[in-house]
């Protein structure tokens, strides 16, 4: 399918506004970012927004590193729920949060179909 000269134009017209604006945008990105003008960031900066670890507890197994973790008052995740791997379904018959309504819906009819083939062959003319 050719190109139509509007289409072509308007895809000149915003490479010229990225070009206008990007200096604009870089600034501002340092801005967010807290950098200095010379390009560099301090490890204070960094400080206030990550959190520090030393070698030593990195070197650590996860587990140990987990409870003192939790001694610091930092929040735990969800993973005392119990699910189903297979079905998804957690103790009380929820799917999770993120999984698409039509996905579920084909879970169920797969779920049921299974029970229906099984009364169908019960039943004998």
């Amino acid at each position: 399918m050719a190109k139509s000269l509007r289409s072509k134009w308007k895809r000149k017209m915003r490479a010229e506004k990225r070009k206008r604006y990007a200096p604009k945008e870089l600034s501002r990105l340092k801005k967010v970012l807290g950098m200095d003008g010379n390009g560099d960031i301090t490890m204070n900066d960094l400080k206030e927004v990550t959190t520090v670890v030393s070698p030593e507890k990195f070197k650590q197994k996860p587990n140990e590193v987990q409870t003192q973790g939790e001694n610091d008052g930092a929040a735990t995740m969800d993973i005392d729920k119990k699910r189903n791997k297979k079905s998804l379904l957690n103790e009380h018959g929820q799917y999770p949060v993120w999984m698409h309504p039509r996905q579920r819906k084909r879970i169920k009819e797969k779920r049921n179909s299974k029970n229906k083939l099984k009364h169908r062959k019960r039943l004998a003319w």
